[in-house]
């Protein structure tokens, strides 16, 4: 059997660092939508510039344009054990192309909603500072790089995202609200929907995530 770990949860909920990590614990490739399309937008290819006008408003990429990549990176053979999705699906007729994939029974599907209040997600999208050159990410409260506005590895000028500013994280998350929130009712009528407080340490939300991802896999127990 497959194993499907979904990572849920808002922009800057953290899914990107904890798939990262799950990646590693359990040998499945992360699996990142918004990064494709990012990089696709970068390279000025059809499908970035078909992509580029919703993400930089904030807005949704249609199902149609998410779907496809998500089929041709779903069935590659990394995938073949199970694969873990960071900002996919968004929405419930992309969560039922995943099921449609495969035959019934064959994935084992583990669905984790990471919990962030609004205004901390605020803070945390609007201080982040990208490099260009190494993509490495740094926070200028948090974790803010030592060379002051430019990045310490590759000394590259950061830069923030446009769909980093706070307009547009006010829109991002407003969105998030009306269209994303559904799948929470569509994953709990299947019974394989978790929560869990994503305001505190990163280590400590990874051992809450991995700990419900484990008692799925039959390796201990966990309540919905």
């Amino acid at each position: 059997m497959k194993t499907a770990v979904i990572l849920f949860g808002p922009p800057g909920a953290g899914k990107g660092t904890q798939a990262r990590r799950l990646s590693v614990e359990l040998g499945y490739p992360s699996v990142s939508t918004g990064d494709i399309l990012r990089e696709a937008v970068a390279a000025g290819t059809e499908l970035g510039l078909a992509a580029r006008k919703y993400m930089e408003s904030g807005m949704l990429v249609p199902d149609e344009v998410v779907d496809g990549i998500a089929r041709d990176r779903l069935m590659r053979p990394d995938c073949a054990r199970g694969f873990i999705l960071d900002g996919y699906p968004r929405t419930i007729n992309q969560a039922e192309h995943v099921e449609s994939l495969f035959p019934r029974g064959e994935l084992n599907t583990v669905v984790v909603g990471i919990r962030v209040d609004d205004e901390v997600l605020l803070r945390r999208l609007a201080g982040r500072r990208t490099c260009p050159g190494c993509a490495k990410m740094f926070h200028v409260q948090s974790s803010p790089s030592k060379a002051g506005d430019r990045c310490d590895e590759c000394g590259t000028q950061l830069v923030q995202r446009r769909d980093d500013s706070e307009q547009v994280v006010k829109e991002r998350l407003r969105v998030y609200q009306e269209n994303t929130r559904p799948l929470i009712e569509f994953y709990k009528s299947r019974k394989v929907y978790f929560e869990v407080d994503g305001s505190g340490a990163v280590d400590g939300i990874f051992e809450s995530i991995l700990g419900i991802v484990n008692a799925r896999l039959g390796r201990g127990a966990v309540s919905a």
